[in-house]
């Protein structure tokens, strides 16, 4: 039984690998049959094959839960329109050169308008009517509303991706999916607005078919055909009227189809599904409608039995949603009060003395109006934010960020918070959870209504606007982020900030040991003889002071095995350690062109932070007047301004001697500057100098 299955397998390879061959073959059959006659058996078998598929694109679009799933619609509205078009050519041919179009078009003559063509032209015009008037003009003026609403939407949610892979919510490959996403749907709806259109002509050209071939068989039936006026009418109109149900049934199949795609809204379920459970979800509905149709059958001269009917399913129907709800609401009820009890027990625990004594590294608190952040099921997703930044921070900086914990205080204002960093305040804000923070990307040109704020991250101005509003802003231009977003925005660029202060040296002894298993001869030569764990942790400290990161964290042992033996200056080991990442901090700075901007700064002042620097017991410090340390960090700030207008980082280059010494006298006014020395510039780096810092 192997060997015939095997067959089969191949056999469906091969179709699934020839059907761009399959569908060029459909596509010139169609064609063909638009100039050459075929026969009466095979448009009967066409004709059917018409309806069928028709009737598969229909039950396609019911089970669709977005859209975009059927992104070749268009295309196959266009095909299947065509198609359509060819089979009224070739039975036209058929209908006035040998009065006979098949059976399946004689059957829709005769059985579907009862014998009589004069109810077959009312059905055929009541048909044209409900797909002109009704669906094609609805799903065409859909179509249009749907692409334009989208088209003006995409820079906002293209920014809004941005904005929350800036913030570490998503990573690259996920940004790259949903701007795909974005793009695809913009693509659709534009499609979807184009073809709508065929639906319409293929309606108008129903009806100019169908005169022209009664017109026709009039004249062609009395002339060459020597039938009688009535003859020739009744013939031709019967044979013109199924030729036109044929053709406009699928087409009027076709046309719901679009109908209800371009009504369509993304959901997790297909349309019958929702349509279930929103029908059925208010129950009290259904039981007062199943009344009044009760009352309207007991009404005198109202036929009993259907109305009577109807009611009793209505009120069926009612009964067993409301049980389904009552049944739902006690299931959650239930959920809710025993996790309060577990919630309750856990508060109740004795707890040790000891775990008093305990000081989280990083902590959140919250007001009592910010607490649904973090409540996954009122919808927060603070918790999941969270979780992605720190994994974010162990891609990027290479250590893992301690667990951070988020309470709730009422001490707070509602819609505040703050962060502590080993229960010291480092920064707080105030959200508005009922809002969205509004950023103008440089590119708005109208304004809107808002609260103005200033975002806590970075300090950029901003504004709170409502929810009504927020789509209105995006087509403005602005960059819309959630409030929190906002939250996990700001505790990112705090995590970088104070990298330093969160490395303990319990964190570097498990980077030590993790990296033990594939580095373990460096490890060895390194640690304890040539330095202790907390000399490698000043290091790694002063690295993330400068937002360099460990995560190569092999090389950076193997400089501190070379050049440990010779000093033990954690300071100047950083520095080496600096020179052996060059490649890697030059490629954060550098230009889409592989271009690093930088200011140089002046030999006179290079030689002046180099005479003042003085030795101490705990280290070298530069011992400059307040007054002259201030003038070097505004002549540093007009140095970098030009870099900054361009939209580049604000770095400062100097010679390796007096890097460090120089970052000392400027950082605590600029704590944001990025001083790199020549031995950190990768020699196939292009430099490109924009200014100079002067004494």
């Amino acid at each position: 039984m192997a060997v015939p299955s095997e067959q089969m397998a191949q056999q469906g390879g091969v179709l699934r690998r020839n059907q761009d061959i399959y569908l060029a073959v459909c596509v010139m059959m169609i064609l063909v049959v638009l100039i050459i006659p075929i026969p009466t058996p095979m448009l009967d078998l066409l004709l059917t094959l018409n309806i069928s598929i028709s009737i598969v694109v229909l039950l396609a679009t019911l089970y669709l839960q977005s859209p975009v799933e059927f992104q070749v619609f268009p295309s196959l509205l266009l095909m299947l329109t065509l198609f359509r078009l060819s089979l009224n050519v070739a039975s036209t041919r058929l209908i006035l050169s040998d009065a006979n179009a098949g059976s399946v078009i004689d059957a829709f003559g005769t059985f579907v308008t009862r014998g009589s063509y004069v109810v077959g032209a009312v059905i055929f015009v009541i048909l044209v009517v409900i797909q002109f008037v009704v669906i094609t003009k609805g799903a065409t003026r859909i179509s249009e509303v749907a692409a334009r609403f989208t088209l003006d939407a995409m820079p906002g949610k293209q920014m809004g991706v941005d904005a929350d892979l800036n913030a570490g919510l998503i990573t690259e490959d996920q940004a790259r999916l949903r701007r795909q996403n974005i793009a695809r749907e913009a693509d659709f709806y534009g499609a979807m607005d184009g073809a709508t259109k065929f639906v319409r002509g293929d309606a108008i050209a129903g009806v100019i078919i169908t005169l022209v071939n009664i017109i026709g068989g009039l004249i062609i039936g009395m002339l060459f055909l020597n039938f009688s006026a009535a003859e020739a009418l009744e013939v031709f109109t019967r044979l013109t009227i199924g030729d036109g149900l044929v053709s406009q049934v699928p087409s009027l199949i076709i046309s719901t189809s679009a109908g209800l795609i371009v009504t369509r809204t993304a959901s997790e379920e297909n349309l019958g599904v929702d349509m279930g459970l929103q029908l059925m979800r208010y129950p009290r509905a259904l039981g007062v409608a199943a009344v009044l149709l009760a009352v309207f059958g007991l009404v005198p001269g109202m036929p009993p039995v259907p109305f009577i009917l109807v009611a009793a399913v209505l009120g069926l129907v009612a009964y067993q949603s409301k049980h389904a709800i009552e049944r739902k609401t006690e299931l959650e009820q239930a959920r809710e009060v025993a996790q309060a009890e577990a919630e309750a027990q856990a508060k109740e625990a004795p707890q040790r003395t000891e775990e008093l004594l305990k000081v989280d590294p990083l902590k959140i608190e919250l007001g009592y109006g910010l607490i649904v952040l973090a409540d996954p099921r009122q919808g927060g997703d603070l918790l999941t934010r969270v979780q992605v930044i720190r994994q974010q921070m162990a891609t990027k900086m290479g250590f893992v960020v301690p667990v951070v914990r988020i309470v709730d205080n009422m001490r707070l204002r509602p819609n505040e918070y703050r962060v502590k960093l080993r229960e010291a305040e480092i920064a707080h804000y105030e959200l508005m959870p009922d809002h969205f923070l509004a950023m103008n990307p440089g590119l708005v040109e109208e304004e809107i209504e808002g609260i103005a704020t200033q975002e806590p991250a970075f300090g950029l101005q901003a504004l709170w606007v409502t929810a009504a509003n927020r789509d209105r802003a995006e087509r403005l231009g602005y960059t819309i982020v959630e409030p929190s977003a906002v939250l996990a925005t700001h505790l990112t660029e705090l995590i970088m900030t104070y990298a330093a202060e969160l490395l303990s040296r319990q964190d570097v002894q498990n980077l030590v040991n993790n990296i033990k298993e594939s580095a373990s001869r460096v490890v060895e030569d390194l640690l304890p003889n040539v330095l202790t764990i907390g000399e490698v942790q000043k290091v790694l400290q002063n690295l993330l002071r400068e937002r360099v990161t460990i995560r190569n964290l092999e090389v950076i042992l193997e400089v501190l095995a070379d050049y440990g033996p010779r000093t033990r200056d954690t300071d100047l080991l950083t520095e080496y350690v600096r020179h052996a990442l060059a490649r890697q901090i030059c490629a954060e700075y550098l230009d889409e062109e592989g271009r690093l901007h930088v200011a140089t700064l002046a030999p006179k002042l290079e030689q002046e932070v180099l005479d003042a620097v003085r030795q101490a017991e705990a280290g070298t410090y530069v011992p400059l007047k307040p007054e002259r340390a201030d003038q070097i960090a505004r002549n540093t700030v007009a140095a970098v301004q030009a870099l900054v207008l361009e939209g580049h980082e604000p770095i400062v280059l100097t010679s390796a001697q007096v890097r460090r010494y120089f970052r000392q006298v400027v950082e605590r006014q600029m704590p944001r500057i990025v001083v790199l020395s020549y031995n950190e510039i990768d020699p196939a780096v292009q430099l490109q100098s924009e200014g100079q810092v002067s004494a």
